[in-house]
């Protein structure tokens, strides 16, 4: 025997009404009831800004607004205490659901270990760029005498010498012995009185000096474009270093640019 006796086509349309009234009561029960009170629809929560705290901190704290953390990522800054929030996702204010993870990046205790760079025969400068590229501190720098000018002789941590590639707390002070494009051989000064310009350039240049300074002056009985004077003066001791300036005096009118030879 059938639920439903069927006496005629009304009884068959009142019987689809009745079920479509009750397939349309258990859909609407469903949405409007049961969605809601098992998934929380429609009820948000304000993401508070946990920046600028510790993990101690926000574990209650999250827990008692119903949210969760995730430590995604982490850096070192030796000027933040260890364990502090540096950046959260989602941001402050941001409207979401109960139980939602926070993800947060945190400031690491210990700094990490990364190698060393190599320094050494560079220039000054580009080692102050690769160290803050490196996230490593510029400490001491001190010139020693050395024909290489502004070049890194050394590269040292805590007062060692520390080879490229060594490992390296991230942060460390780095102090770099650098040249001063002197040198710290000592000679006597040579004698370039009396020489031609040409010779006398020559000569210096060819003992590691520089040739500084070129006077020209007037002085009766000497060749013209000999060298009269010099400084520093040779004789007596006198030393100089490999790479320092040495100036002459020439006899003669001073040559027109654009009519030298």
């Amino acid at each position: 025997m059938s639920f439903f006796k069927a006496n005629s086509f009304a009884d068959v349309l009142k019987h689809v009404f009745i079920i479509l009234v009750v397939f349309f009561m258990l859909l609407g029960f469903f949405f409007f009831v049961y969605l809601p009170n098992t998934t929380n629809h429609g009820e948000t929560i304000s993401v508070p800004k946990i920046t600028g705290m510790t993990l101690p901190e926000i574990e209650e704290y999250l827990d008692d607004q119903n949210l969760r953390y995730y430590v995604s990522d982490s850096s070192y800054n030796p000027g933040i205490k260890p364990f502090v929030i540096l950046t959260q996702d989602p941001a402050p204010g941001s409207k979401v659901k109960e139980n939602r993870k926070i993800y947060i990046s945190v400031n690491m205790k210990n700094p990490p270990i990364i190698k060393m760079p190599k320094l050494i025969d560079g220039s000054l400068k580009n080692a102050q760029m690769i160290l803050k590229s490196y996230d490593l501190m510029v400490g001491e720098i001190t010139y020693v005498p050395d024909l290489a000018q502004n070049a890194v002789l050394k590269q040292l941590v805590k007062g060692k010498e520390i080879k490229p590639g060594d490992p390296v707390a991230k942060g460390s002070v780095v102090d770099l012995v650098v040249g001063d494009g002197e040198g710290n051989t000592e000679f006597d000064v040579p004698n370039v009185v009396g020489m031609p310009v040409d010779e006398a350039s020559v000569l210096l240049v060819g003992q590691g000096l520089q040739l500084g300074s070129i006077n020209y002056v007037q002085e009766a009985g000497k060749p013209n474009g000999s060298v009269v004077r010099q400084r520093p003066v040779a004789g007596g001791g006198a030393k100089i270093k490999v790479g320092q300036l040495v100036d002459i005096w020439v006899n003669g009118p001073e040559p027109v640019k654009g009519l030298e030879e």
